[in-house]
């Protein structure tokens, strides 16, 4: 039973479709409105409106080229700003070590040397001995 209900459904439709179609018999399918409205392939060639897919690829590899170009050149540079801090800050590193050195060995000559305590209480801590006598000159 429900074959039939649809069946006439079915064909009350169709038979309105051939009847649209019948009255509007000017509407070409959309593949023959676009020829017409745009051209075949090649009048848009002719007018220069599509470009060739070797140009399309031509160009994505040289975007592609100059994308590596930049971040070699930009890691270059980055590189020997990086040389150049690392030289500064190791002559920096040398200078304090010959000054820790320096540093070193007068600790080690203050503490066992009387004679280079007594000269450095004399220059740094303005000292004096006993018996002596200061003149002052200007």
């Amino acid at each position: 039973m429900n074959k039939v209900a649809n069946t006439y459904w079915v064909d009350n439709r169709l038979q309105a479709q051939r009847v649209a179609a019948r009255a509007l018999p000017s509407l070409a399918p959309a593949h023959d409105l676009s020829r017409e409205i745009i051209g075949t392939r090649t009048e848009i060639r002719r007018r220069g409106g599509l470009i060739p897919s070797w140009v399309v690829f031509v160009t994505i590899i040289l975007a592609t080229f100059a994308l590596c170009m930049a971040v070699t050149i930009r890691t270059r540079a980055e590189k020997s700003a990086a040389a150049q801090q690392y030289e500064k800050i190791s002559s920096e590193v040398n200078t304090l070590r010959s000054n820790n050195a320096a540093l070193t060995s007068e600790v080690r000559r203050l503490r066992k040397d009387p004679r280079s305590i007594e000269s450095a209480s004399r220059e740094q801590l303005k000292m004096v001995r006993s018996n002596e006598i200061i003149v002052p000159i200007e």
